[in-house]
């Protein structure tokens, strides 16, 4: 038996659909200061009042997408975790969750616990940002450090253009491709405009534009927007699709500050209303199906697509536990750079 495991780590998921563990959920996640990039006092008193309303919504979208075993999320995880069993062979596989259960800590632990001193942590987000890819790594950092932890760390990189994981997207998306329609809509997961300016103050981030064409590397490895828009534009290519019958929208905002654009609800309301009949939409920033995806986009954009003049929206399954995924997965893990 090898001592180097593979810690694969995804958003999380309220532990049901109740109220109670909505807004517990809820209240771990936006008191992340990665997540709401404010100072403590603000951050809390916002999310304070977030917490008002929001969980009964919350839930509510929840239990219209809540299966029979579990979140969505919190299951496709485990079954790619399955996968990944016959695909790591230097040892174990374990997966946690950034919020919720199974915690990074839990998981952590269990493996140092179990002899292992050489983990690869694999954040399950293709495009680099903060709220998503640092946030894990720096709370597996902090475990590391408070726990004092003798283990090796290294981290796997974010992989939006990485060969392996287009080619993967592209087998799963295919069958699902093969059909008639009008277009195809890649909608990824927004975030605040300022998330992205703070990284790099001198870069301008285009509303609709290619906004890191030509752009130096040290701005394209943290600019989510221009890795969104790559992985979109080498997907388009490998597929085949013609320019026009494709675009890239920016799903989920979340109070009133400025995000990043289009924004998915708008754009379906101009594809419609330009003539747009059956539309496909597929969700690339997200590896596993998830409320964002089944709710948001599955059940609320189909609605609205349908009340501005069109048909059918049809939403293309996430990556989830495909076989080629999890073996695209493991070859980027191999690739992981030590961190710690």
């Amino acid at each position: 038996m090898t001592d180097h495991a593979l810690l694969l780590v995804n958003l999380g998921s309220p532990a049901s659909t109740s109220v109670a563990d909505v807004r517990s959920y809820l209240n771990q996640f936006l008191m992340d200061p990665y997540v709401i990039d404010l100072p403590w006092p603000v951050r809390r008193l916002l999310v304070s009042l977030i917490l008002i309303k929001r969980p009964e919504q919350s839930a509510h979208a929840y239990a219209s997408i809540w299966w029979d075993e579990g979140s969505p999320l919190v299951v496709l995880s485990r079954r790619l975790q399955q996968q990944m069993t016959s695909q790591w062979t230097h040892g174990p596989v374990e997966l946690a969750m950034r919020y919720g259960q199974p915690s990074i800590e839990s998981a952590l632990l269990k493996l140092v616990a179990a002899g292992h001193k050489r983990i690869t942590l694999a954040p399950l987000y293709p495009q680099f940002a903060d709220s998503t890819t640092t946030t894990v790594i720096e709370e597996a950092k902090r475990i590391v450090r408070e726990k004092k932890l003798d283990v090796q760390l290294s981290v796997l990189q974010p992989f939006y253009d990485q060969p392996e994981y287009l080619d993967a997207l592209v087998a799963s998306a295919r069958p699902h491709l093969q059909q008639d329609y009008d277009h195809l809509l890649l909608s990824f997961h927004g975030l605040p405009e300022r998330h992205l300016t703070k990284l790099n103050p001198g870069h301008r981030f285009d509303g609709h534009g290619d906004c890191c064409a030509g752009a130096p590397p040290e701005v394209v490895a943290t600019c989510y927007r221009g890795q969104c828009l790559r992985t979109a534009a080498e997907f388009a290519k490998r597929m085949g699709i013609p320019d026009g019958k494709w675009s890239v929208s920016f799903q989920s905002r979340l109070g009133k500050a400025k995000w990043i654009e289009p924004y998915t609800e708008a754009r379906l309301d101009e594809l419609a209303k330009s003539g747009v009949k059956k539309i496909l939409v597929m969700c690339p920033a997200f590896v596993a199906d998830c409320i964002e995806t089944l709710e948001e986009i599955g059940d609320r954009g189909k609605e609205q697509f349908r009340e501005a003049g069109g048909e059918e929206l049809v939403l293309v399954p996430c990556l989830n536990d495909d076989p080629q995924w999890a073996k695209a997965l493991a070859a980027l893990c191999e690739r992981a750079p030590l961190a710690l």
